[in-house]
C-alpha cells in the first residue's frame, strides 16, 4: 500500500493504532445485537471508550435514553461525528457464508451498524488526535444516534437540542462501494391505526359484530386507490400487525402499520394528511373506533457537494487494504444465493466481471433512492457529507444475512477502519481549510432557500415501543 501523507495522515494513523479497541467495539456490539431505542449495551461500551480517550460524554442525549454526545477540544469549527448502533428484527446470523442464525427470529446488524457508530467513534479519535498534535482550534463531536431503523432517532434527538451546534457533520454507511453520494433519500413517516370493534360468532350472529379487520381492509383498499392520485414520488407501504383471531369470530381488534415516503417533506405531509382521511372513513362504514398512533418520521437526505468532494479526495488519496484470498472466496459463497444483484453491481461500476468484493473509488453519487435515512434531518440543519465504505460482498442486498455476517467478520471489519480513516482525515482537513466550511454553509442555505427545519417529532411525543 502506497503511504498516505499530508493533513489528515496523522489522524489516519490514530485511527490504525487504536485498531484494536475499534474492532472491539464493533465486534461486542455485534454479538449484543439490540434493536431501535433499547441499545443500552451499545451506548455503554461506546460511552466508555469515548470517555477513556478523553471526551466529555453525556448519554441520554436530547432526553433519549440511548443516544451520547461527547466532546473534546474548543472553538470552530465544531465537527459532528454520526453514530448508529441499533440492529433489525428477526435478522439473527453467524458469521458465516451460508445462512445461519445466531438464535432463530432474534435481532441482528442486518445494515452494519455496529460498523457504523464503531468507525465514527474512530472518525473522532483521529480528528481529536491530529489537532492536538498541530495545536489547532475546532470542536470534535460524537453523536451516538439511536433508532435509525424506524427513523425517529435523530429527529428525536433533534427535538431535544442536539445538532444545532455543528458547524457540519460528516457520515457514513457500510455498503458495497467506496463512494460519496449527495444522493437523494425519501423522507417518510410511520403511523400505525388500531381499530376496535365489537366481536360476535362468525356464523351464528355476525350482524352482531363490528369486524375491526374489515376497516383494516377497507383503509388498505382505500390507499391502493389512493396510488394513482398521487405523485409519482411518493411510496405507500403497509403490513398488517393484528388481523384478528380465529375465523369464527368476527375481529374486535386489528392493526397496520403505514409508511409514506416522498422526496420531500411537505409531500409527504400532504399524503399522510390524506391517508389519515382513508383510515377515519373505513372507521365510520365499519362503526368501529379508531386510534391513531404516529410513529415519527423523517427528513429527506440531501447531500453537500463540497463536503461529498473532501470525502472522496481523502478516498482517493487513501489507499484501501488489499481483499484477502479467504476474503474474496467467502464473499463469493455469499454472493452466490443473489448472482444477478453481484452482476448488476459488476456492470454499473465497470469491474471485472469476477469480481466479488468492491477496490478503488466510484465517482461521486448523485442518484435519487427511495429508501429512508433520519441523517437527513441533520442534513436539514447543518451541512451534512455522507459516504459509504465496501464491508460486504457486490451482490449482497441491504437488510440480508450477508449484511450482518459480513458486519461481524474479517470483511466488514476493514472496510470499518478504512470508514474511521475517511472520516478522520476529511474532518482533519474542513479544520485546515475554513474556506471549505464557509463553502459547505454557503451551499447548505441555498438549499435550504430560507426554510427551517421543523421537527417532525411534536412536543409531547414519547418514544415508541415497537
Amino acid at each position: 500500500m502506497k503511504e498516505f501523507t499530508g493533513s489528515g495522515s496523522r489522524a489516519a494513523c490514530e485511527v490504525e493504532e487504536k485498531r484494536e479497541i475499534i474492532e472491539k467495539l464493533a465486534k461486542e456490539i455485534w454479538e449484543n445485537p439490540e434493536c431501535g431505542f433499547q441499545e443500552k449495551i451499545a451506548c455503554e461500551k461506546t460511552a466508555k471508550v469515548l470517555r477513556d480517550a478523553g471526551f466529555q460524554v453525556e448519554t441520554g442525549a436530547g432526553g433519549v435514553p440511548t443516544a451520547i454526545r461527547a466532546q473534546w477540544g474548543s472553538g470552530h469549527p465544531i465537527v459532528g461525528f454520526l453514530g448508529e448502533y441499533d440492529a433489525l428484527p428477526g435478522l439473527s446470523q453467524k458469521v458465516s457464508d451460508h445462512k445461519e442464525p445466531v438464535t432463530e427470529g432474534a435481532c441482528g446488524h442486518g445494515c452494519g451498524h455496529n460498523l457504523l457508530g464503531a468507525a465514527a467513534v474512530g472518525g473522532a479519535l483521529g480528528m481529536k488526535a491530529e489537532l492536538e498534535e498541530k495545536g489547532l482550534p475546532g470542536t470534535v463531536v460524537f453523536y451516538g444516534c439511536p433508532g435509525e431503523e424506524v427513523l425517529c432517532g435523530k429527529p428525536f434527538m433533534a427535538r431535544g437540542g442536539c445538532f444545532f451546534e455543528l458547524d457540519l457533520a460528516l457520515s457514513w454507511h457500510p455498503g458495497k462501494v467506496n463512494q460519496a453520494s449527495v444522493s437523494v433519500f425519501s423522507a417518510c413517516s410511520g403511523v400505525k391505526f388500531h381499530y376496535t370493534g365489537i366481536t360476535s360468532h362468525a356464523a351464528d350472529d355476525p350482524w352482531n359484530g363490528r369486524s375491526a379487520l374489515d376497516a383494516v381492509q377497507l383503509l388498505n383498499m382505500g390507499a391502493e386507490f389512493m396510488r394513482e392520485h398521487v405523485s409519482p414520488q411518493v411510496r405507500i407501504h403497509y403490513s398488517i400487525t393484528d388481523g384478528g383471531g380465529a375465523p369464527n369470530i368476527v375481529p374486535g381488534k386489528a392493526s397496520v402499520w403505514y409508511y409514506v415516503r416522498a422526496l420531500d417533506r411537505n409531500t409527504v405531509n400532504q399524503v399522510y394528511d390524506r391517508l389519515v382521511k382513508a383510515a377515519e372513513g373505513a372507521a365510520m362504514m365499519t362503526e368501529t373506533q379508531l386510534e391513531i398512533q404516529y410513529m415519527g418520521g423523517c427528513y429527506p437526505m440531501v447531500g453537500n457537494q463540497v463536503l461529498a468532494e473532501v470525502m472522496s479526495q481523502v478516498m482517493e488519496d487513501m489507499e484501501q487494504e488489499e481483499w484477502t484470498a479467504e476474503e474474496l472466496q467467502w464473499a463469493k459463497a455469499m454472493n452466490q444465493p443473489v448472482e444477478d444483484q453481484r452482476k448488476a453491481a459488476v456492470k454499473t461500476f465497470g469491474l471485472e466481471p469476477e469480481s466479488q468484493l468492491f477496490t478503488g473509488v466510484a465517482p461521486i453519487g448523485k442518484g435519487i433512492t427511495y429508501a429512508s435515512t433520519d441523517v437527513g434531518d441533520v442534513a436539514h440543519i447543518v451541512p451534512t457529507g455522507m459516504a459509504t465504505v465496501a464491508t460486504a460482498g457486490l451482490g449482497a442486498p441491504g437488510h440480508s444475512w450477508q449484511m450482518v455476517s459480513s458486519s461481524g467478520g474479517s470483511i466488514g471489519l476493514k472496510g470499518m477502519i478504512y470508514a474511521a480513516k475517511i472520516l478522520a482525515a476529511a474532518g482533519v482537513r474542513l479544520a485546515e481549510n475554513p474556506e471549505l466550511v464557509k463553502k459547505a454553509k454557503e451551499e447548505f442555505d441555498e438549499m435550504m432557500n430560507g426554510e427551517a427545519y421543523v421537527c417532525p417529532i411534536p412536543e409531547g411525543m414519547e418514544i415508541p415501543k415497537n
